[in-house]
């Protein structure tokens, strides 16, 4: 974790593609981002099926539920479009200078990594609960495999989206923290002015140039002037 507020380390910096990609948060989006294709792609390609050879027509494998296919994709491509839009937003979260602007970058990766973890779960729930009322068909078991890998990437998609909130909540007590210790030396006032320098800060005072008033001797005869002799 960059020790900065809300977690941008140099802000304006060089971005490192190497650092970038070894990143935890980077392996998540990725990861994530994987899965996210791995469930709409095989409820899109294989859990449409025909039931039998009387119905021509194609069925969501998972109970004829169109619902629980329809939201199972629909979760899957919020998914992959967040995870590039946030994969974008950690690229070049350094290059953000304004605070205020990592803030928000921060809570809407907070927010959103939240409700996106909720939804999976929600698609978890749905898809388990419509698999185990289908009735298994000579069609249907074509399906079988790619159902059931919606299901268990699903589940894995929970975890890992509530791993990215909370390192998203981290940066953000981390950012706060920062934030606070960086402005509390100052005064909240407007007209408050900064702090002044010590006593004792090198800064010579005026008297060391001052020589003392009539330091000079007065000679008792000045040249040039004879006492006269009465």
């Amino acid at each position: 974790m960059e020790g900065a507020s809300f977690g941008a380390g140099r802000a304006g910096g060089a971005i490192d593609p190497v650092d970038f990609l070894k990143q935890p948060q980077t392996l998540l989006r990725v990861t994530t981002w994987i899965f996210s294709i791995v469930v709409f792609g095989s409820i899109v390609n294989e859990c449409y099926v025909n039931k039998d050879s009387q119905h021509p027509e194609l069925l969501c494998i998972f109970n004829e539920n169109e619902s629980a296919c329809s939201y199972g994709i629909a979760v899957g491509l919020i998914a992959f479009f967040g995870c590039i839009f946030f994969f974008v937003v950690d690229l070049y979260f350094q290059q953000i200078s304004s605070v205020k602007d990592r803030k928000r970058a921060v809570l809407l990766d907070l927010g959103f990594s939240g409700f996106l973890a909720f939804l999976w779960f929600v698609a978890f729930c749905f898809l388990a609960n419509q698999w185990q009322r289908t009735t298994l068909t000579r069609g249907f078991s074509q399906g079988a495999d790619a159902a059931r890998a919606a299901i268990t990437f699903s589940f894995f998609s929970i975890i890992i989206w509530v791993v990215l909130a909370l390192r998203a909540l981290q940066r953000y007590r981390l950012g706060t923290d920062m934030s606070l210790f960086a402005t509390e030396q100052f005064g909240t006032e407007p007209s408050s002015s900064y702090p002044g320098y010590p006593g004792g800060s090198g800064v010579e005072s005026a008297e060391s140039y001052q020589s003392p008033p009539f330091s000079e001797s007065l000679e008792p005869n000045p040249k040039g002037y004879q006492v006269p002799a009465y």
